[in-house]
């Protein structure tokens, strides 16, 4: 074994997500609205394969070597028409690791209010957009609902060669599911998580808006 190597190739590493499936980045819009600082959000066309009629924020699938901020300025402009040049990046929010093995990183952005007037979503992509005030989402905590995960095994699972039980006590696993409503909207998922993150994490801060 070259010990040295082998040491100059974990320093050298950025470490990942084991056993990922994918990495996907989306960009959090904050715009300045009428209302105060507004977040923007997606609703992902009725056509859409994956998850039609959902909320989301626009992003995407990191392609190549493409870091998070480079995939969630390619995903606005393809899916929205918001050019680069209109957004200001302020950071990365915390990441998720999510149990169907993808990471996924949000980066928190600033959109020129003028850019929405020149806005120009996919339909193939995009059936609506919509603001929501900062203040609103700031004052009006999610519902939250929980669930747990349980493993579900089959008959070819080896309990015998592990030596353990069929009945075998799996320590379950569990779910959080925050939901803004908003004006016949439902701000849900992945994208309810970023949402009570980026609020927890400006109240934290001190920079309620």
């Amino acid at each position: 074994m070259d010990w040295t190597r082998l040491s100059h190739t974990l320093r050298d590493r950025t470490p990942g997500l084991m056993d990922a499936t994918g990495r996907y980045a989306v960009l959090v819009p904050l715009v300045e609205g009428e209302e105060g600082p507004s977040l923007l959000y997606e609703v992902r066309a009725g056509s859409l394969r994956r998850q039609p009629g959902e909320v989301c924020f626009p992003g995407g699938k990191m392609e190549g070597d493409e870091t998070p901020e480079a995939c969630a300025l390619r995903e606005t402009w393809e899916e929205l028409g918001i050019s680069p040049k209109r957004i200001q990046l302020l950071g990365r929010l915390d990441f998720i690791a999510h149990r169907a093995n993808f990471i996924m990183y949000p980066i928190l952005a600033r959109v020129d209010r003028e850019a929405l007037a020149g806005m120009a979503p996919s339909p193939a992509e995009v059936a609506e957009v919509f603001l929501i005030p900062l203040e609103h989402l700031m004052t009006h905590p999610p519902l939250e609902y929980s669930y747990r995960l349980l493993p579900d095994t089959d008959k070819s699972f080896p309990y015998d060669l592990l030596g353990i039980p069929r009945n075998y006590k799996w320590q379950p696993g569990g779910e959080n599911v925050p939901v803004y409503p908003w004006q016949g909207h439902a701000v849900w998922g992945l994208t309810g998580r970023i949402t009570r993150h980026l609020v927890g994490l400006l109240r934290e801060k001190g920079l309620e808006p």
